[in-house]
């Protein structure tokens, strides 16, 4: 192999590389837009604005309850 085709095979690693880092960055950032806007929607419809996160867990295991109840 030659010189020539190692640093093309490493150039092509790199691009590859930063290809994967830019998916993984796009994904998380997805992710992290769409738990705002579940969150969002969970403090409007359920007007939970002053609970703290552990209420919050508390209050839908207990709404999940009654849903399993019904």
């Amino acid at each position: 192999m030659t010189q020539h085709n190692v640093k093309k095979l490493i150039a092509e690693k790199n691009k590859l590389d930063l290809q994967i880092k830019r998916e993984k960055e796009q994904q998380r950032k997805d992710r992290t837009r769409r738990l705002i806007r579940k969150g969002a929607l969970l403090e409007k419809y359920f007007n939970i604005e002053e609970l703290t996160v552990e209420e919050t867990e508390i209050f839908l295991k207990e709404l999940l309850e009654k849903i399993k109840r019904s």
